[in-house]
């Protein structure tokens, strides 16, 4: 797949699923509250959700690997859309679990099989600047999203806002309609599509020039049609393969590792990535579940103050995300990025824990905007340079799958610390967090290095 002529269409699925799932945040609770549920049963549709994205991650990397990856998006947005229109019309607790659980499905589905995308389709000089493109309209769906849900929610019933996000789901599997694949491209060359059509479509095929015969006249050809035999050629043919198996004989002890510029092997890699992925989303479910509460009962914000601090950090990381990626891009060290974005989030933290000021919280905000987009630019790009094509989907379906158990439990501890302690003790344990990820991703840094050297 083309990722240069279809990112704009991903950019496009991105902002308008992630501007529908921030949307349905704020209102969710408040929409199922109306149907009389109780507390427990309201935690337990909350829970179903984070349980459908734990165990998304290996079936979307299996579908991704099978159908590819417009056919992979297509069914993700279907289910996404099949789930809101449901919320908008149903009314039975057992329903709304079972749609909270499949909206987790796809939520994370979407996730693994777009990374993947961006994976597969960039290389090391690009992967970083894609994957900030996708993380700024991200970024755009999280600031929008809240607004317009709001508006709407003063205005027409809440069953409204599910709906416009179905149709928002809908559009977004239009835009998916519309990528074209790398078979596409070579449909369009066998139907009279010129050379150079084909190469714009798929950059791989490599445009060759081999000798005929000895009088010199030569005809170019593709990667995808074999040259015409020919003595000369064949010779050449020859001596080419007995230097290629003479180099692969010596670089034969190296061929056992997992890679040319890591001390790593496949399995300390896949144990490295999810434990960092497991941190990172453990601290911002403990975040997003726990902030709200503390700007109300100790900063004594009200609920607008709060949901401006959630738009900051979207427009900082909608701004920071390409310029990030392209940084990463160009230093090549994305670890380092990596444990430069948790840090910068662990300072919007330690900001918000030591003043109720809204300008220095608004700021914390903007700081921590910048962290998550270091983060997720560099961290999938990482994988991207080092987990080889045919296990790098699968590789990503299983971090972010492992990753969302930290989304459970990292809450659930949180109240047990609220319950035993204080709010404030909830944001120290977040600090630990974000701490302990740095320091997988320093071990793993120098793990990397010492191979280089």
């Amino acid at each position: 797949m083309d990722i240069r002529r279809n990112l704009p269409l991903l950019m496009t699925i991105c902002f308008l699923s992630q501007m529908g799932g921030f949307m349905i945040l704020p209102l969710f609770p408040l929409f199922i509250e109306e149907f009389g549920l109780s507390g427990w049963m309201m935690g337990v549709i909350f829970a179903l959700f984070y349980v459908g994205k734990v165990l998304g991650g290996i079936p979307a990397a299996a579908i991704y690997k099978k159908l590819g990856g417009k056919k992979a998006l297509i069914l993700m947005l279907l289910l996404l859309a099949v789930c809101m229109g449901g919320f908008a019309l149903s009314s039975a607790a057992v329903l709304f679990g079972l749609l909270r659980l499949l909206q987790g499905l796809a939520s994370t589905g979407l996730t693994v099989v777009v990374r993947s995308i961006i994976g597969d389709g960039g290389s090391v000089d690009n992967r970083g600047l894609y994957n900030g493109y996708i993380s700024s309209s991200e970024g755009g769906g999280m600031v929008l999203g809240p607004v317009i849900s709001g508006w709407l929610a003063l205005h027409w019933p809440l069953s409204v806002p599910f709906l416009l996000v179905t149709v928002c789901c809908l559009m977004a599997v239009v835009a998916a309609m519309g990528m074209k694949t790398t078979a596409q491209a070579r449909a369009n060359l066998k139907s009279g599509d010129t050379l150079s059509d084909h190469l714009l479509e798929d950059p791989s095929a490599v445009v060759k020039q081999v000798t005929l015969d000895s009088s010199g006249y030569s005809v170019l050809h593709t990667d995808d049609t074999p040259p015409l035999p020919s003595p000369t050629s064949d010779a050449l043919h020859t001596q080419t393969a007995d230097t290629s198996l003479t180099s692969q004989s010596n670089q034969a002890p190296e061929s056992t590792m997992s890679g040319p510029t890591t001390g790593l092997t496949r399995r300390q890699q896949l144990v490295g990535y999810g434990t960092v992925h497991f941190l990172e989303m453990s601290a911002y479910a403990v975040f997003l579940t726990y902030f709200a509460l503390y700007a109300a009962h100790i900063m004594h914000w009200d609920p607008f103050a709060t949901s401006l601090a959630f738009t900051v950090s979207g427009i900082s990381t909608l701004a920071a995300a390409p310029f990030v990626g392209y940084l990463s891009d160009r230093l090549g060290d994305r670890l380092l990025l990596c444990m430069l974005g948790m840090f910068l989030i662990g300072i919007e933290v330690v900001v918000f824990l030591s003043t109720s000021s809204h300008l220095w919280v608004y700021v914390g905000m903007l700081i921590g905007g910048v962290g998550g987009a270091c983060y997720m630019d560099s961290f999938f790009a990482h994988i991207g340079d080092h987990i080889p094509d045919e296990s790098r989907s699968s590789v990503i379906g299983k971090i972010v799958s492992a990753a969302e158990i930290g989304s459970i439990v990292s809450p659930l501890v949180a109240a047990l610390l609220m319950e035993v302690s204080s709010l404030y003790s909830v944001f120290v344990f977040n600090l630990v967090l974000i701490a302990a990820a740095i320091v997988v991703q320093a071990a793993m840094r120098s793990r990397y290095k010492t191979k280089r050297v």
